[in-house]
């Protein structure tokens, strides 16, 4: 008998739900659903009701399914993917307190810095969890409800993340699964366990307040009658631990074993490995993660890819094949012309203030041509500062897999080849997180029916690459983009201070 299953994709800005295969990974049906963020807000207040999420994730897997033509009765399994660090505050009857605060509200900056100076400053931090804490980390937002809204830390039962939520809507389980509990700031991803010290520089009370952590390999419950019903779906059937959206992502593009990096190319930018150890950065810059297969995830993020060349586009009124055609034109280097592509601020470096730079124009390379060129060379620079970082810490790529909306562009994934002296190669299926929880769900199923299965074969077999997108190192260029990467971590440096005191004129 055919087995089938679903995976979520629980976004910032839409959910997205796909049907598989369960004998070959094909994707089967697809559907989504969009919304956006409560309106009215505080500066810097980014916030969605967990309701928003379930909506729009019911109604998503009942169009994938209509869509597949699978029969529901075949379906044996769910797995939802989430986006990270989000709170989601339950009372002790399970009801949603108020709504989630997200990962891009930055409106609890400052209590983060006070937790990060109550632990005894960034290094005590990132020794007790491998990891600061951002504001974007779900750390900070517990200790924003303690402060500006007791009451409802009074009512406060436990502590989910927003996959846990959708988790919990479709099982009645409160839990948690590592690879996203290490996005928190108070999980120790080296014992995978939670850090008493952090938990109680938040709250005492708060340990009490988390829920269990589940093996990424267990099904975290089974699906609820009511919900079954509303879905279409049998009883009973497996939902699994899920994950965050990179995990879920570094699943759904088989960067499951030593050597594998993917490259996420949106608008802001990840790139993270597969690691059997903690990889922990005393700088800060990589954030440490745990897996959603039982290993690590060492990755970072900046927050400018295709940022710049929609910039870019918009301002001279270019589509992406123009773009291409432009760029390709021109040499690699630009003639000397290199682009700091910090327009939205930057995490990787770490330079909030910052902003974009041209430098070195002359009269040589002051086309149009030259910009597009170095728009494209700034980006894939700015993504190495972080994937230097990695080889720094121990990773050794072998193969980068790249993902998102940038991964189309052949020039890029060439000028990245070379910059990353790694081969490039895109994959046949641009699903990601949906695709990688649809897998740990099949996965899930045949652990919980005693079959003895590594989600490596499962990925081994279902994620396929696209050969016609390979881009090898050109030997030629790497001596140059090896110098240039240089000079570019050189000028971002001696910006920063400029960057800082240009803004304080704002």
């Amino acid at each position: 008998m055919s087995e089938y299953f679903i995976g979520v994709d629980s976004g910032t800005q839409s959910t997205k739900a796909i049907v598989i295969d369960g004998k070959n990974g094909k994707i089967l049906g697809s559907a989504s659903s969009s919304y956006g963020f409560i309106e009215g807000l505080s500066s810097g207040a980014k916030e969605q009701h967990p309701k928003t999420w379930v909506k729009a994730m019911e109604e998503s897997i009942k169009k994938a399914i209509s869509v597949s033509k699978v029969k529901a009765s075949a379906i044996k399994g769910i797995g939802v993917s989430g986006q990270q660090h989000g709170f989601v505050p339950l009372d002790e009857k399970g009801e949603v307190i108020r709504p989630a605060k997200l990962w891009c509200d930055t409106s609890t900056s400052s209590q983060a810095d006070s937790l990060v100076n109550k632990l005894g400053g960034m290094d005590r931090t990132v020794a007790l969890t491998g990891n600061g804490i951002p504001a974007g980390f779900t750390a900070s937002k517990i200790a924003w409800l303690k402060q500006n809204e007791p009451q409802n830390f009074k009512n406060l039962h436990t502590v989910l993340l927003p996959h846990d939520y959708l988790n919990f809507h479709l099982t009645g389980n409160r839990r948690m699964e590592a690879g996203d509990a290490s996005g928190t700031g108070f999980f120790d991803v080296k014992t995978r366990n939670w850090s008493d010290p952090v938990i109680n520089a938040i709250d005492s009370s708060l340990a009490s307040k988390l829920p269990p952590i589940s093996p990424s390999g267990e099904p975290s419950g089974e699906l609820k009658a009511d919900v079954a019903k509303r879905l279409g779906l049998d009883a009973g059937i497996v939902i699994s631990s899920g994950g965050g959206d990179n995990m879920m992502a570094a699943i759904g593009t088989g960067n499951t074993k030593i050597g594998m990096v993917t490259a996420s190319l949106g608008t802001s930018g990840t790139i993270f490995a597969y690691s059997s150890r903690p990889v922990v950065d005393p700088q800060g810059e990589v954030a440490a993660f745990c897996d959603s297969t039982g290993a690590w995830l060492p990755l970072i993020c900046t927050m400018n890819v295709t940022v710049a060349t929609e910039l870019f586009k918009a301002a001279w009124k270019w589509d992406n094949d123009k773009l291409t055609a432009e760029a390709v034109k021109i040499a690699a280097g630009a003639d000397g012309l290199v682009l700091l592509p910090y327009f939205e601020g930057e995490r990787t470096p770490n330079l909030p203030t910052s902003s974009g730079v041209f430098f070195g124009l002359n009269s040589r390379n002051f086309t149009a041509a030259h910009m597009a060129r170095a728009t494209l060379e700034g980006v894939a620079l700015g993504l190495n500062y972080g994937l230097d970082r990695l080889k720094d810490l121990g990773i050794r790529p072998k193969q980068i897999r790249v993902t998102g909306g940038g991964s189309k562009n052949p020039l890029w994934r060439q000028i990245l080849a070379d910059v990353f002296d790694t081969e490039v190669i895109g994959l046949a299926t641009a699903e990601g997180a949906a695709y990688g929880a649809a897998i740990q769900a099949k996965w899930n199923y045949a652990v919980a029916n005693g079959e003895r299965v590594r989600v490596q074969q499962i990925t081994d077999d279902f994620v396929k690459t696209d050969a016609s997108t390979r881009a090898l190192p050109n030997k030629k260029n790497l001596k140059l983009y090896k110098s240039l990467q240089a000079f570019h971590n050189k000028l971002s440096k001696a910006n920063a201070g400029v960057f800082a005191d240009h803004a304080a004129f704002k």
